[in-house]
């Protein structure tokens, strides 16, 4: 399915291309203000070593009944931000061309990675992209609720597969240049976005993603992991590996924060995001409202 750029010797082409994947990321008339919650969720974050959040979403079995389904992922940052392990920031410089993307955009759409075999993204697709994210944050005595819609980019095919165009579109729409930043697309892919992504992984979780099917029987012999398993992947190109791994980006359109810290004065707060217009004419606007604990 794919070759490597051999103008660079670096990065992966279709062999078909689409006129997409030349367009320049675009954005709306009105940058999307950075969210007003963030400043807090992030000093939360900083003081929690290595976090998770639980992602719910929703199942339909053949009879068409609905069942919750709930499982712990690792956060991965704000969208495209994700932090690099020296090896992974390695990877970045000697197999991606100018070692990535410029650092031109951010955004609040909380990231989760996944693999596209996972149930979880059929479950995204079969409920419009619904999907409700918590986090227990122990060290601060705070809980947040995040509720969107998730989008999962990754597909090798690019934007000429349509859910991969459509989840794109869905994402742009949520970027903002990053303070100072004048070129809005100058050398900015999504394809890198992923890549790093990937990068961000260790070798033996890269490596993972050539494994069978996650939940399905297990068949035969598969190597274990471990640092010296076969498992171990250095490629950021591998094809099969690049094949089922996904990033999911959230959307979030309401947050929550329940503050714990003081058990005599326990606060609540809500976050909801007003969208008005549509396309590259589209405007944000969060409005707070305190609650009852």
């Amino acid at each position: 399915m794919f070759t490597r750029d051999t103008n660079q010797n670096k990065g992966f082409l279709p062999k078909k291309l689409c006129s997409f994947l030349s367009a320049k990321i675009t954005m709306s008339s009105n940058n999307p203000p950075r969210a007003p919650w963030r400043e807090l969720l992030d000093f939360q974050l900083r003081q929690t070593p290595g976090y998770e959040f639980t992602i719910a979403t929703v199942e339909q079995s053949e009879e068409g009944k609905y069942f919750p389904r709930a499982r712990i992922c690792g956060f991965r940052g704000f969208f495209p931000d994700v932090e690099l392990h020296p090896n992974g920031e390695n990877d970045m410089q000697e197999q991606v061309i100018n070692g990535g993307n410029p650092p031109s955009f951010e955004s609040d759409l909380f990231t989760f990675t996944t693999d596209a075999r996972m149930e979880k993204l059929s479950q995204l697709q079969s409920s419009e992209h619904e999907i409700e994210a918590l986090f227990w944050l122990k060290e601060v005595s705070s809980q947040w609720r995040v509720r969107g819609k998730a989008f999962a980019i990754g597909n090798p095919r690019g934007e000429c597969d349509e859910g991969e165009r459509e989840a794109r579109a869905a994402i742009r729409r949520e970027l903002r240049l990053k303070p100072g930043t004048n070129s809005a697309s100058a050398g900015w892919t999504f394809e890198h976005a992923v890549t790093k992504y990937f990068a961000n992984h260790s070798p033996v979780m890269r490596g993972s993603f050539r494994a069978p099917p996650p939940g399905n029987p297990k068949r035969g012999d598969f190597p274990d992991s471990g640092p010296n398993s076969s498992l171990a992947l250095t490629d950021l190109y591998d094809n099969v590996a690049r094949e089922n791994f996904r990033v999911v980006g959230i959307c979030p359109r309401e947050v929550e924060q329940l503050d714990l810290s003081d058990r005599d004065r326990l606060r609540r707060w809500r976050w909801t995001l007003e969208t008005k217009g549509e396309d590259e004419k589209i405007s944000f606007q969060w409005l707070q409202t305190e609650l009852n604990p």
